[in-house]
């Protein structure tokens, strides 16, 4: 056992508490990573707040970069000292869906023995298979890729999620073909990861829906086209009327029930609405089936960017050496563990497009 600090969930909606637990040792396939940065993440803040249920006490926190320092006896491709990315994305490699390349849909029961004890003794969950809101964590070695670059901790664990997610959804998830049209509502990190992507994937129009205009502005220098007001009269009028038809494609990046009522609004024939975004358990949308049946539409979900994490990330690292996508423009501001609560204030505001935590290692 290892003593860390770490910010721990013990009542849904409460502030996290900085406490000194204990994390055992990797074992088997485990790795044990010093974390250099980890980035608060909408996802583990619906957590905090009790969205999608879940037990506690609980640390949070699955977008994370940092060096390893221990490595399990079954471990194969690592070494201490590679400086890695840490993703929630544990697969087992041999179900039907890993198998067939889609490792975040793995149907393996992934529920192994949490690492992470209570100074008391007491188990601490593992949220998110990372709990990464901690000096350390021990992951299973199929969650980490090698950075074979000198990418900076804050800006590499960007990549272990919004990042992954948003250009995933564009070229894996919806397989976005060049000359399409596309409609991404929510210009948050994940949407702006979205509009990177259909950018680099050869959109011709990129129409970029949110309710802050500021954030539109920021749409438009990560490649969107053009930008519509999310709290005009029917914005999705405007927005074919800016295309020119209804899009091929719309990405909601939104965790909001109503936006997906309105999202297949903005399609045309033959359009798909792609959803991203994760509401509360337990909502509801509607949809009119006739209506999307009769012009061929559909929507198709998407988690992570359904993606192969040692195929993907290497690829985006390399289109960011080649200044093809942004990644340092996506961190807002930077904090240190114990002022995790006002990150995560200040990211509840909606205007960051991600606040890091990062430590020094």
């Amino acid at each position: 056992m290892v003593k860390i600090k770490a910010a721990v969930c013990h009542e849904f909606g409460a502030p996290l508490q900085i406490e000194t637990i204990d994390l055992r040792e990797p074992i088997s396939g485990e790795v044990e990573i010093t974390l250099g940065a980890v980035a608060v993440c909408h996802s583990d803040i619906s957590f905090a707040d009790g969205d999608w249920g879940g037990d506690l006490p609980a640390v949070y926190g699955h977008e994370a970069a940092g060096i390893v320092s221990k490595i399990g006896n079954a471990v194969k491709g690592f070494e201490i000292g590679n400086r890695v990315v840490v993703t929630l994305i544990k697969s087992c490699g041999n179900c039907n869906n890993c198998l067939a390349g889609n490792p975040t849909i793995c149907e393996a029961n992934n529920n192994s023995m949490t690492p992470i004890l209570s100074s008391k003794g007491s188990n601490i969950q593992q949220a998110m298979n990372c709990g990464a809101f901690a000096e350390k964590v021990v992951v299973d070695q199929s969650q980490i890729v090698k950075l074979n670059s000198n990418l900076n901790f804050a800006t590499a664990s960007l990549l272990a999620c919004g990042v992954i997610t948003g250009i995933g959804a564009v070229v894996n998830a919806a397989k976005l073909r060049p000359g399409q049209d596309v409609v991404v509502i929510g210009a948050g990190g994940v949407g702006l990861n979205a509009i990177q992507g259909a950018r680099i994937a050869g959109a011709r129009r990129i129409v970029a829906v949110d309710t802050n205009k500021e954030k539109l502005v920021t749409a438009e220098q990560f490649g969107a086209t053009d930008s519509v007001l999310a709290t005009e009269k029917s914005p999705w009028r405007i927005s074919k009327s800016l295309i020119g038809r209804g899009a091929d494609l719309v990405f909601v990046t939104v965790g909001n029930n109503a936006v997906y009522d309105i999202a297949p609004r903005y399609l045309g024939y033959g359009g798909k609405v792609v959803m991203v975004g994760m509401p509360k358990s337990g909502d509801k949308s509607a949809y009119e089936p006739v209506m999307m049946a009769a012009v061929s539409q559909g929507m198709i979900g998407s988690k992570m960017g359904d993606v192969v994490i040692k195929r993907d990330i290497p690829w985006m690292v390399d289109l960011y050496n080649q200044g093809r996508i942004k990644l340092d423009e996506l961190i807002s501001k930077t904090w240190s563990l114990e002022q995790i609560n006002e990150a995560i204030a200040n990211t509840k505001l909606g205007s960051a497009k991600r606040n890091v935590i990062v430590f020094e290692i």
